[in-house]
Formats: C-alpha cells, sequence, structure tokens
C-alpha cells in the first residue's frame, strides 16, 4: 500500500518547482470537473507542454484550476506525425498526455507514446483518476471479478458480428462504448451473438443526469430502439452461465481430435486443460480409443 505520508517523486516539495522530464499520463474527469485530483491538476499546472484530443476541452479544465499551459493535439489523425517531436522534447521537457475526458490508453492512441517514450529511456509517471469504464462497471451490479473491455465494436454488421462471436465463450463480465445512434443496434448483436445476458446501459457518469439502466440486452434493445440515448454510453454484459458438463462423448470427440497431433499423454494433458476432467481418466480413455483403432 501507498503511504499517502510519502513525497510526491515527481515534485521536489515545492508547489511551483518545475517538473522532472519525462511522460506524465494524467487521468481527467470524465463529467464532473470536481473529480480532478489535487495531484493531477499540480501535474498539469507544472507540466511544460500537454498532449491533448482538443485543446478547447483541456482549456476549459485548465481555465478551472486556475492555469495556462501550452498544448499540442495528440490524436488518432495525427499521432503518427507528431509522436517523435514529443519524446524529442521528453529529455528536456515534463510532457503531461490527457484526453478529452477519463484515463489515457484506453481506446486511444496513446500507448503508442507510452511505448515509445519507454523505448527511449525517459522517465513514465501515471497519475490515475476517472476510466468511464471502471465506473460503469461498479453501476451495473454485475459480476466485478473478472472483466473483459472491448472498447468500441465494429460498425459494419458483419464485423460487428465477428467481433462479438470472437468473445461469446469469454466467461468474464464485458465492457464496451457505443454511441447513441448505435447502441439499438449493438444491443441486438449482441443478444443475438451472446444470448440474452443480463446488462446494463451506463450514461452520462458522474454528471447532473447520470443513470445505468438494466435489464436483458433485449429488452435493453427494445427500451433503447426509437429513444436513442444521449451522451457517453458504457455498455455493460454480464458472463455466461456456467458451462455444461463435459459428456464422455464430449470428452472422447475431444481427445479423437488431440490425438491426431499429440501422443496419449500430452492429448490427456490438453483436453484436461479444457474439461477440468482428470488427466490420467482421460489418458485412460486416450489408450482404450487407440486399441480400438
Amino acid at each position: 500500500m501507498i503511504d499517502p505520508s510519502e513525497p510526491d517523486p515527481a515534485a521536489d516539495g515545492q508547489p511551483n518547482a518545475s517538473l522532472p522530464p519525462g511522460l506524465y499520463i494524467v487521468a481527467t474527469p470524465i463529467g464532473n470537473l470536481g473529480d480532478l485530483s489535487p495531484r493531477a491538476a499540480d501535474i498539469l499546472a507544472r507540466a511544460d507542454l500537454i498532449a491533448v484530443e482538443d485543446s478547447r476541452v483541456t482549456a476549459k479544465l485548465l481555465q478551472r484550476i486556475g492555469t495556462k499551459r501550452p498544448m499540442a493535439p495528440y490524436h488518432d489523425h495525427n499521432a503518427d506525425k507528431v509522436r517523435p517531436a514529443l519524446i524529442a522534447r521528453m529529455a528536456g521537457e515534463a510532457i503531461a498526455l490527457v484526453s478529452d475526458a477519463g484515463t489515457p490508453l484506453i481506446s486511444d492512441p496513446g500507448y503508442k507514446l507510452v511505448r515509445d517514450a519507454r523505448a527511449a529511456g525517459h522517465v513514465i509517471t501515471t497519475i490515475p483518476g476517472p476510466c468511464a469504464a471502471i465506473a460503469a462497471l461498479t453501476l451495473a451490479g454485475l459480476p466485478t471479478d473478472r472483466f473483459f473491455f472491448l472498447g468500441f465494436l465494429p460498425a459494419k454488421e458483419k464485423a460487428k458480428a465477428d467481433a462479438i462471436a470472437e468473445i461469446s465463450a469469454i466467461r468474464a463480465t464485458l465492457i464496451l462504448y457505443e454511441s447513441g445512434p448505435r447502441l439499438a443496434a449493438t444491443l441486438a448483436a449482441l443478444a443475438k451473438g451472446l444470448g440474452d445476458r443480463e446488462a446494463g446501459v451506463a450514461r452520462e457518469i458522474s454528471k447532473a443526469y447520470e443513470e445505468c439502466v438494466t435489464g436483458t440486452l433485449t429488452e435493453l434493445a427494445a427500451r433503447y430502439a426509437d429513444h436513442p440515448p444521449k451522451g457517453e454510453i458504457v455498455v455493460i454484459v454480464g458472463p455466461p452461465g456456467e458451462a455444461a458438463p463435459t459428456t464422455e462423448a464430449d470428452a472422447e470427440a475431444l481427445l479423437r481430435d488431440a490425438l491426431l497431433h499429440l501422443p496419449p499423454t500430452k492429448a490427456a494433458a490438453e483436453v484436461s486443460k479444457i474439461t477440468g476432467l482428470a488427466r490420467r481418466d482421460l489418458y485412460a480413455l486416450a489408450m482404450t480409443m487407440k486399441d480400438r483403432g
């Protein structure tokens, strides 16, 4: 556990001191500006440059904390072009990275900046804070012990269905972002590809009209079909139900496939991982199958 009495490694004890050179990943509010942490405000106020998605959005945040700092655009459309210059500046300057809302690197190109900064040997510091995906997960009342973040699903119907099929067997709560106009179609596609699981739709998190509506995927798709909601939306989908127990026929089919390219010992071990059945029993079954030819 971090001792809150320990000094911030990014500061030297002086409130207006310069920050050490490097990259500072700063989480910003997803709605309520009061969610900006004192540490995040301090880092932003002292950074030599802030890499931003939209300077107009970040300017409002800086105005809120009573400071002005130089800003440079860093987003999907220019990241590859401007990243080398930002990396070079980190050798002697403190560069803060923010998104328009929430934690940078979640569904944005920030990870490439972190990767290249680390490769160049620069110090990287994270200032944690709001994240819409985690906030929505806490609101939905669905299992939180295992979760899988999907970001945005593809817009085209076939690509979306393929993406959903890929994650259909994941035994975890799913979290994804979506826009209002596409929400109902996405919920319907999820119901078709995953089954009618329990789900939640969270929007306007930390704002005055924050809500999280829960129900089955089919119920939620019907709710929003004619009334697409406004605001930033997070969809949370519960994990699949308990898998049916593996039958002997299932085990034989899996072993038959495994024995095509593995010896009995390894085939039994592989099927044991998939089914949870005892390796010894599966090995005996594999040998019986080999004897039968």
